[in-house]
């Protein structure tokens, strides 16, 4: 199957990135590298392009989607939480832009083998980067009833979490659960018919959940976004797209720490902290998707894409 991602929000995170044609930039996501390809070609001979993904399909795809731009291209095959030491292997400093995607690309969700969807059957495998240890299976059969409520309400954002980690737990305990199938019919059983007839598929928040458990999707995004801003150059341009209101919360509140750092209680005449802001915040209120845009692609709906410039 042809690794294929439809680039949301593509225009407006390009225009984002405010792209000079001598700069370096790095896509942090790379995906099927339909956001690189655009950066690509507003730079000129000098300029660079760092692809970095963590899953070696997209490496393989974006190196034949970007073929005719090899001399300014440079591909890893890594997480973008280690972007310094990235840096470091290539003896560059300072970025003008970086740019991360966070949403799954439309390969991953349709390649049954991958695991992430409840629409068709696979191993229970979820992981981003095939060679990490840890797959969905461990974590639905080896978490205890209480961290799988734990996980699927909080990541999930899901009500009836509590009674579908004690239906996975009473299945588990007569046979592993290794197929997305058996997790989906679970799912089901588990949630009340009353309750599967309005909203989205019954299984989509669980297995969300479960994604970004097995990929630490929200531990590492905080700590990533600080390391970004160390090393963008002043007047360089930080632009993440989220796609559920977890990350685009944390994005949001680690963007606003940046640009007011300041630690003094609020009643103090003056700052006495001495912390000085980092960053400007471009986006007061998030870029969303045009209605053409979700007409287009249904999976942009719930993108929100935020801005901040180095000062």
């Amino acid at each position: 199957m042809e690794f294929q991602h439809v680039s949301v929000l593509l225009e407006e995170s390009i225009q984002g990135l405010n792209i000079k044609p001598e700069g370096i930039y790095l896509d942090g996501t790379l995906g099927g590298a339909g956001h690189s390809e655009r950066i690509c070609k507003q730079l000129g001979d000098q300029g660079l392009l760092i692809g970095v993904d963590q899953d070696s399909d997209a490496i393989e795809a974006a190196k034949k989607r970007l073929k005719i731009y090899q001399d300014q291209v440079i591909f890893y095959q890594s997480n973008f939480t280690n972007i310094k030491e990235i840096l470091q292997i290539f003896d560059i400093f300072r970025l003008n832009g970086i740019l991360l995607d966070l949403g799954v690309s439309s390969y991953q969700l349709d390649e049954a083998d991958r695991g992430f969807s409840y629409m068709q059957d696979g191993p229970l495998d979820m992981r981003m980067n095939v060679n990490e240890a840890r797959s969905a299976a461990q974590i639905v059969n080896e978490y205890s009833e209480k961290k799988l409520m734990h996980i699927i309400k909080e990541y999930g954002e899901e009500r009836w979490a509590k009674r579908i980690a004690q239906f996975i737990v009473a299945e588990r305990k007569k046979k592993p659960l290794t197929r997305t199938m058996e997790l989906v019919e679970v799912i089901k059983k588990a949630i009340p018919k009353g309750a599967r007839r309005n909203g989205p598929h019954p299984a989509k928040r669980t297995f969300q959940a479960i994604r970004i458990e097995v990929n630490q999707e929200l531990a590492i995004l905080e700590q990533s976004i600080r390391d970004m801003v160390d090393v963008l150059d002043t007047g360089g341009r930080l632009c993440i797209i989220t796609f559920h209101s977890l990350e685009d919360r944390i994005v949001k509140q680690t963007f606003r720490s940046l640009e007011n750092p300041c630690t003094c209680p609020p009643n103090f005449p003056i700052c006495i902290c001495g912390k000085q802001p980092l960053v400007k915040v471009i986006t007061r209120k998030p870029i969303v998707p045009t209605d053409q845009e979700i007409q287009n692609n249904p999976r942009a709906r719930s993108a929100k894409l935020r801005i901040l410039e180095k000062i």
